[in-house]
């Protein structure tokens, strides 16, 4: 047993030895020939320390748009989606001609995928994923990943709707009612298919009832009319509402002043 231990451990004592000479070397046909070797089992890290190395030594030659995609491989597969992302789009950019193009602008658009954010934070890497994926669809719209890439995109515009209803929630929540109703008429506005459409819609009718409520009197009795015309926008859409009870008092209160 202990013999054993001893002959593993010398084994990869050896193999590592036999690693950092590697990259020591000036050999860099050894090195080309190894970082495929270590792509094709799986040692992702080794591999694409070598794919580093010999880059720009293969930059203009007939292998080097293999040397650059599997360099982006060895990234994605060790999920490192920014670094795989930014050699994959440069990839792209430079190897029109590739065989492996088609393959470098799908995974370039998943990579921006997986770094979209949940709704609270920042979208920009959400966008550029969907820019990203339309692109492609446009580019190969026979793919077999078409409908895949269709889903996804689906997904980060449900995301964007998430985000804009939250970010405009956000200053009724704070009670700045004149702000609440742009943000949220801009949101319905940008995305009038919201799953939250019936939210927002109330939220703006609360919202111009609240700064009714709230306003000089001088300025009462035109706001609790526009609240009045916010209340029939609301029913005529929803009318069995989860919110009818509150938006039936809403419109009392408001008629009432009116009156």
């Amino acid at each position: 047993m202990k013999i054993t231990s001893l002959l593993i451990a010398f084994v990869l004592l050896a193999s590592c030895s036999g690693y950092e000479k590697l990259l020591k070397s000036s050999d860099y046909k050894l090195k080309y020939d190894k970082a495929f070797e270590y792509y094709n089992d799986e040692q992702y890290v080794k591999a694409s320390t070598l794919f580093d190395q010999i880059a720009n030594v293969y930059q203009g030659t007939r292998n080097a748009d293999s040397v650059y995609f599997f360099q982006a491989m060895s990234y994605f597969n060790q999920r490192d989606y920014i670094l795989s992302g930014h050699y994959f789009s440069t990839f792209a950019r430079t190897y029109g001609g590739s065989e492996f193009v088609e393959e470098a602008e799908y995974k370039a658009a998943y990579c921006f995928y997986k770094q979209s954010p949940r709704p609270s934070l920042d979208q920009s890497n959400t966008l550029k994923a969907i820019q990203a994926f339309q692109l492609y669809l446009i580019k190969y719209p026979k793919s077999e990943r078409a409908d895949e890439c269709k889903e996804i995109v689906i997904e980060l515009r449900e995301k964007l709707v998430e985000k804009s209803f939250t970010s405009a929630r956000l200053y009724f929540d704070l009670a700045d009612y004149k702000a609440s109703l742009v943000a949220l008429n801009n949101s319905l506005n940008e995305y009038p298919d919201s799953k939250f459409r019936e939210d927002i819609k109330f939220l703006i009718l609360k919202s111009s009832f609240l700064l009714a409520e709230n306003s000089i009197i001088n300025k009462q009795r035109d706001r609790y009319q526009d609240t009045v015309d916010e209340y029939y926008s609301f029913v005529t859409e929803f009318p069995e509402s989860k919110f009818k009870k509150e938006v039936d008092r809403i419109y009392e209160t408001s008629n009432d002043f009116i009156k």
